[in-house]
Order: C-alpha cells, then sequence, then structure tokens
C-alpha cells in the first residue's frame, strides 16, 4: 500500500509536468524554428532506513526533437532557413552565445540585424550592421550583401557572413529564452558546410495532431492515478479499521 501511494502520487505529479511540456509545444506550433520538448518519466527508489520498498516516478527529459520544420518560400529578403542540420548565432540577454534555428531576421533601429525575438545575430566578426536605404540579399553561405537603393546601378557590397555552425545536438542544451547552447558557455565553431535558403522560413517542427492525441492520454492516466490513490486510501482506512478491532 505504501509502495502505491508513493508510486501514484509522484507519477499524477509527473503527468502535469508532462501535459505543460505538450502545451508548450502546441503554443509554439506557429513559431518559426521551433524545436518540440520531450518528455519522460523514470523510476527511482526513495533513499532512507529500511528496505527500498518505495519508489518515486521522476521527470526525466531527453531533450528536444531536432528534426527539421517544413521550409516555406516567403518572398522577403530578410528571411533565411537552414537546409538540413545547423543553426545560427545570436547574442543572448546576457550577451553569452546562443544558437537558433528562427531565420525571421529584422533590422533594429540601428542597423543591427536581429531575430523577430530581438536577439543580435553574430557573424564571422560580431554583431552585423547593415547601412540605411540599401537592399539586402543573402547567400547559401550566410553572405551579407547590400546594394544601395536609387535610380543610379552599383555594385554589390559584402557587409558580413552570418555565423553557421553545426554543434552536435546532443551537447546541446535548451535555455528557459528557448535558445540552444553549448554547455560551459563555449562558442561553436563556424560550420562552412551549413547551407541557408534566403527568402523562406522554417516552420515548427511540432505536430499539432500528435500534441492533442498526446493531451487526451495524459488526461486519462491522471484520472486514472486519482482513482488508484482514492482506492488506495479506502484500503488505508479498512485496513485501519481492522487492526483497532477488538481481540
Amino acid at each position: 500500500m505504501d509502495r502505491m501511494i508513493y508510486t501514484l502520487m509522484s507519477g499524477a505529479s509527473q503527468t502535469l509536468n508532462q501535459q505543460a511540456t505538450v502545451a508548450h509545444n502546441l503554443a509554439n506550433l506557429s513559431s518559426t524554428g521551433f524545436r518540440a520538448e520531450r518528455a519522460a518519466a523514470i523510476s527511482a527508489p526513495v533513499s532512507g532506513d529500511g528496505l527500498q520498498t518505495r519508489t518515486f516516478v521522476v521527470d526525466s527529459t531527453p531533450g528536444a526533437d531536432f528534426t527539421p520544420g517544413t521550409i516555406q518560400h516567403t518572398g522577403r529578403e530578410l528571411d533565411v532557413a537552414i537546409q538540413g542540420q545547423g543553426w545560427i548565432a545570436v547574442q543572448a540577454a546576457d550577451g553569452s552565445e546562443a544558437y537558433t534555428r528562427n531565420g525571421n531576421l529584422r533590422l533594429n533601429v540601428n542597423g543591427l540585424l536581429q531575430t523577430s525575438a530581438g536577439q543580435t545575430v553574430l557573424g564571422d566578426g560580431g554583431p552585423i550592421s547593415i547601412p540605411a536605404d540599401t537592399q539586402v540579399t543573402i547567400a547559401k553561405d550566410g553572405t551579407i550583401s547590400t546594394v544601395p537603393t536609387g535610380n543610379r546601378p552599383a555594385a554589390n557590397s559584402a557587409v558580413g557572413r552570418i555565423k553557421l555552425v553545426n554543434p552536435p545536438e546532443a551537447n546541446l542544451v535548451r535555455g528557459d529564452d528557448g535558445l540552444f547552447r553549448v554547455p560551459g558557455g563555449s562558442a561553436a565553431p563556424v560550420d562552412p558546410k551549413v547551407r541557408i535558403t534566403s527568402n523562406s522560413l522554417e516552420s515548427s517542427n511540432v505536430n499539432a495532431v500528435e500534441g492533442l492525441i498526446s493531451m487526451i492520454e495524459l488526461a486519462r492516466q491522471y484520472d486514472t492515478q486519482m482513482k488508484m490513490l482514492q482506492n488506495a486510501e479506502a484500503s488505508a482506512k479498512d485496513a485501519s479499521q481492522l487492526l483497532t478491532l477488538p481481540s
């Protein structure tokens, strides 16, 4: 009985956590380049005096689903999508280097290239600044070229190259800001093999149908755990009554 209560209690708690993970994935169904979170649970014995007869259900997040999303053509010159594996290097809010697949880029008031979430895109030599009143083109290797707008023809001028990296996916850790990082805070090296598609964006890799089915399954699982806890409580009361009967 004791083991049943511990398992069901912790299992119900982790079921709620898994529901939150699935809900977070569904909320990012339309987020550019989003990578779905994965959730799992494992059993862990409760340490303490006596025999290890009680077991907790512990949440185990194996990481993210790195399956590429669908590339959709937008026709916007500052939209880019990674072809296959690879990441765009950006500067996080704390100044550290982080990585994203969000290729919905824009220029801030100072001409710095940023993602739609406001992170500054990094180039080979730091942040990329683009002159005003220019037409921008982005090559497959991330090289950014500009041409002044106007009636007089002018030659292309390269202003920088987006830092494209491809660290091992197993080593990447997702932060609370949704960006991925290399453990230890080190910067990943540039990978010349990473290619991008301009005028396009990568959709989220969240499967809406699978997410909704998972939410239904988790809700039923939680109901079952609650009913079993009620049965355990009723059985404990019956056992207490038997123990208190006069001999």
